[in-house]
């Protein structure tokens, strides 16, 4: 069984009595390309446009009319190219404990992906077109919110579950290697995100990992998409962002408390990774505020 990870978990709020979301998201946000994971299973569909996830350590690149699946604990983070557009679908597989009494394989795109099933559904197959269709009449179909409208998306989406059971299943298997290296990078992300201040170094983390700077740098690039000191940039930005929104702390606390040695590179890579200065956004959420 896939251990739980210990980092980035997105509380993803699903309606008790019809706990299936189904939204669109445009583009992707730089604060929300942390690598993360969720209890949900997820569908993508591409809209429009085009990008890349890094899914458990691989790279899986998108574009207009690919579908993926994202499983239960999957640590994941997307990147958009161009125009991007996606319909997202998250949804508890446990509400649908009576279609498996029926059909057991139901879920097992999911469970079984990296082995039976990949992430990035094949893009060569006939049926392809068809689900894509399937997920915006679901999406549509949500979205009007019509009498009776969560018996008719339920019943569409086990209809797709079934499609992909019956055309997508393929032979192929996780090699434990991979496994092992994606623990090797949750254990340091975890690590990361636990001593966000602390003043790491590319040689600390390699060496808590038991591997030279270098292998580390190429396996923590290959399953989160930068390097380890770009994402721990990433991680403290995020954190001064949470500060400013939340809190009445002088801006030099806020950049020491999230890891930052001196204000003018806190304000620097602030600028250049968010767009604008800290006190440009603390401005902003206080004028909200006031509103």
């Amino acid at each position: 069984m896939k251990p739980v990870p210990t980092v980035s978990r997105d509380l993803i709020e699903l309606p008790p009595g019809f706990p299936i979301v189904i939204s669109q998201s445009e583009g992707v946000s730089p604060l929300f390309q942390r690598l993360h994971w969720h209890k949900a299973l997820e569908i993508n569909y591409i809209s429009r446009g085009s990008g890349y996830y890094l899914i458990n350590g691989t790279r899986h690149d998108f574009r207009e009319g690919d579908i993926l699946l994202i499983n239960s604990n999957d640590l994941h983070r997307a990147f958009e190219n161009e125009q991007l557009l996606m319909t997202v679908i998250m949804f508890d597989p446990a509400y649908f404990a009576l279609e498996q009494r029926y059909d057991p394989e139901l879920l097992i795109p999911f469970r079984e992906i990296g082995m039976r099933f990949d992430n990035l559904l094949d893009r060569g197959h006939p049926m392809l077109p068809r689900l894509g269709a399937a997920i915006e009449e679901m999406r549509s179909e949500f979205a009007r919110r019509e009498p009776h409208f969560e018996a008719v998306v339920r019943s569409q989406l086990v209809q797709f579950l079934a499609f992909v059971n019956r055309y997508f299943a393929k032979e192929q298997e996780l090699h434990a290697a991979q496994i092992r290296g994606m623990e090797t990078i949750r254990q340091a992300v975890n690590a990361m995100e636990a001593e966000i201040a602390r003043p790491w170094s590319l040689k600390e983390l390699a060496a808590s990992a038991h591997l030279s700077p270098s292998r580390f740098s190429a396996l923590f690039v290959q399953t989160v998409g930068t390097s380890p000191m770009d994402y721990l940039i990433q991680l403290r930005l995020s954190a001064a962002v949470s500060l400013l929104e939340s809190t009445d702390k002088k801006m030099i606390e806020i950049a020491e408390t999230a890891g930052f040695r001196n204000l003018s590179n806190f304000n620097r890579l602030f600028k250049q990774h968010i767009g604008k200065q800290p006190s440009e956004l603390r401005t902003r959420q206080q004028s909200k505020t006031v509103r």
